[in-house]
């Protein structure tokens, strides 16, 4: 009889393989000089650019840029390089940010009856796709406690059954602060968080919506679809804010369906879709792919 164990999973040897980059991340006004002036800046310091995306929002007049800088080739270190380059942002009215891409991000996974979309992060993070920790697992069904011993993931689970709405995610935030996570996913969490609670994790929380939204929000959104007769369904990774599955969208995935379809068949096809666009959409958030623009994003994918 064989024995299963869970595993354990070594972060340091995928860091290890991984080049060590600096992202220069900017949003700032459309204006003269700007990239001429960064590039300047990058020259100055010996930065090798080994991946470089602009646009500019021809409605609103901004401008964004993502440069990922390999960190050898600086001949500063990470702090002085973003001290320097303040006097630039300054002159640009640039919001901007420097992160390391080694540095790994916390992102607690939460949860609910349905374990696809929290079992393909979990594997994704193990197998090494996933660059980050996952520090906890949060459930309001106790049956989810199964996947985070398989891969030693400390698991909590919420009851909201037996107590107010209020005092349970007060208890999600209170673990949330505890495990110091950067990053929070709502994998299937088929809990609608509070105003509070959306303005604390703002910018900071990804949810999946099990259609292509703006199509079909809210409620059994497979049911709507298959009543519809749609041909196309799909999948919505956004960022999760007080408008219930409005949040600014970051990946979405589609699949053909047939009349033939049932509206069984929709679920199950569809959760390929949920799969690969929270995956998706997760990733492009931990390399400092998106940037929020009112109530759009900007992804250099």
């Amino acid at each position: 009889m064989k024995v299963l164990t869970a595993f354990n999973y070594d972060s340091n040897s995928l860091k290890n393989k991984m080049q060590q980059t600096f992202r220069l991340i900017i949003d700032c006004p459309d204006q003269l000089g700007l990239v001429a002036n960064v590039s300047q800046f990058l020259a100055e310091h010996q930065a090798t650019i080994v991946e470089a995306s602009h646009h500019t929002d021809q409605q609103t007049g901004r401008f964004f840029m993502r440069h990922e800088i390999n960190a050898d080739s600086v001949n500063l270190s990470m702090e002085s390089f973003a001290s320097a380059f303040r006097q630039v942002a300054s002159q640009f009215d640039m919001q901007w940010k420097l992160t390391d891409s080694h540095q790994k991000r916390k992102v607690a996974l939460l949860a609910s009856k349905e374990s696809h979309c929290l079992n393909d992060l979990l594997h994704r993070w193990h197998s090494g796709e996933m660059y980050c920790d996952i520090p906890c697992i949060i459930a309001n069904h106790p049956q989810m406690q199964e996947y985070a011993d398989w891969y030693n993931i400390p698991f909590h689970w919420i009851d909201f059954a037996s107590q107010d709405k209020q005092a349970a995610f007060e208890q999600i935030l209170e673990l949330l602060e505890k495990y110091e996570v950067d990053v929070t996913v709502l994998a299937r969490f088929m809990q609608i968080l509070p105003d509070w609670l959306c303005h604390k994790l703002a910018g900071q929380a990804l949810n999946i919506h099990h259609s292509f939204l703006p199509s079909f929000a809210g409620a059994k959104p497979y049911q709507q679809a298959y009543d519809r007769g749609v041909k196309l369904i799909g999948a919505t990774c956004h960022y999760v804010t007080q408008d219930l599955d409005e949040g600014p969208i970051i990946e979405q995935q589609v699949i053909r369906i047939s009349h033939s379809d049932t509206a069984a068949d929709l679920v199950r096809k569809g959760k390929d879709c949920e799969k690969t666009a929270l995956a998706n959409g997760l990733r492009y958030h931990l390399e400092d792919r998106v940037i929020i623009h009112q109530h759009k994003t900007v992804v250099f994918a």
